[in-house]
């Protein structure tokens, strides 16, 4: 199947699920009420489906490995975020593990693309 548009990939659906689980958790009383962790975590959620899409129409392969680096700190940062806000009791256990494996399998389908795109140099 040809990829036409940044919709068409796995990474940015999953990416699109993970931005919109967080915005989810950051709704709870709690969450919501730290300012700070609930906007950065939110940026930073978002962050991995809007670089995935931005690299997407980039132009080059060597734009959109950059662009998809970027994606997958953001997934990383993310996770780490996780780890606050479960500190702080915002969260609980198993909704941090739902969201931070979620980030995981992200990162993964963005490892997988980035090494297609290596592959993909005469």
């Amino acid at each position: 199947m040809k990829i036409k548009r940044f919709e068409d990939l796995q990474a940015w659906q999953k990416a699109r699920t993970l931005a919109n689980l967080i915005y989810d958790l950051t709704e709870h009383s709690t969450f919501a009420k730290d300012f700070q962790l609930r906007d950065q975590i939110r940026r930073a959620a978002s962050s991995v489906m809007h670089n995935i899409a931005e690299g997407f129409d980039s132009g080059s392969d060597l734009e959109f490995v950059r662009f998809l680096k970027m994606a997958r700190r953001s997934a990383s940062e993310t996770q780490s975020e996780l780890y606050l806000a479960l500190d702080r009791k915002y969260i609980t256990q198993e909704e941090m593990q739902k969201a931070y494996d979620l980030a995981s399998e992200v990162k993964k389908l963005i490892n997988g693309l980035i090494a297609y795109l290596h592959s993909n140099k005469p």
